[in-house]
């Protein structure tokens, strides 16, 4: 397959949607909303589980280096997420790189969190149950805005996972050296989407472009930290859970040696991987132990 990093964004983005379709027979939940929120009309896309509310509720960030991947790249992985943690799922389409630098995604995205908690009751949202997640530059921004919430005193959020998160502007680990070519996500892939993201290198020493150089992670959410063993990603992940640890936050860090990136995403034929089901019933176990 070509890299991404060969393709102009535009063409990534194509690409990418035909790497992921659509399946014939999506997971069922209880419904399904198209929302704007907030005053630039972020579109969101709500999962509603069969249940009765008020809901526990996962704002979830998808993946996609910031450049790609949109609501319906991760629409399968969210239909699971809302059947197996028993929660209202939404999903964010944030507007995307490199037409929109740091920090505009990330403010949508909390944008997206202020949303769901300010209009609790209509969306019959269970406010002592709110909860952040993400995989690859989605769990950049779940890290973010957790950091963002505490600092701006914001919504409380009960929990975060974080699925192979991007968490520092670097490339020197073991991990990079080891998966950091030939991979479905390589180090010059991470190097063409941090180009992206960012208006210069400088804003990669912001905590909230990088959560890793946070000064302090003390008082952040209990959080679920996913890592692979076969993902660049997978370094800066471990340390940033034992960062969170060390700062007192209870952390779960599932480590799945076998796996690569973007095995979130791998629900649907001819790539729906039994690991990829694991991976989301141990993410969905996590939350739904909060809620229950």
């Amino acid at each position: 397959m070509p890299q991404f990093d060969s393709l102009s964004p535009e063409g990534a983005r194509k690409f990418s949607k035909a790497l992921f379709p659509s399946p014939e027979e999506p997971e069922p939940v209880g419904d399904v909303m198209e929302l704007e929120v907030g005053d630039e009309g972020v579109p969101v896309r709500v999962y509603v589980p069969e249940a009765q509310g008020p809901f526990p509720t996962v704002v979830y960030y998808h993946g996609g280096g910031w450049v790609i991947g949109d609501l319906d790249s991760h629409d399968e992985t969210c239909r699971v997420l809302c059947s197996e943690s028993d929660c209202m799922v939404v999903s964010v389409d944030y507007r995307r790189s490199p037409e929109h630098e740091f920090p505009v995604p990330l403010e949508d995205c909390y944008t997206a969190l202020e949303w769901v908690v300010k209009d609790s009751l209509t969306m019959q949202v269970d406010t002592d149950n709110v909860f952040v997640a993400g995989d690859s530059a989605g769990g950049n921004l779940a890290a973010a805005v957790a950091l963002m919430a505490r600092d701006r005193d914001g919504p409380p959020i009960a929990h975060q996972a974080l699925i192979y998160p991007v968490t520092n502007h670097s490339y020197d680990t073991v991990s990079y050296e080891e998966n950091g070519e030939g991979g479905i996500l390589s180090k010059a892939m991470m190097e063409w989407f941090w180009d992206h993201y960012l208006p210069s290198d400088v804003h990669g020493k912001n905590p909230y472009a990088s959560p890793l150089q946070a000064k302090s992670l003390e008082g952040l959410p209990d959080a679920t930290v996913v890592t692979c063993g076969l993902d660049p990603l997978r370094d800066e992940g471990a340390a940033y859970a034992q960062e969170l640890e060390d700062a007192g936050v209870s952390v779960n860090h599932i480590n799945y040696d076998d796996c690569i990136h973007g095995i979130a995403q791998m629900l649907v034929d001819p790539m729906d991987l039994s690991r990829s089901r694991e991976l989301m019933s141990d993410v969905a176990a996590d939350i739904r132990s909060v809620h229950e």
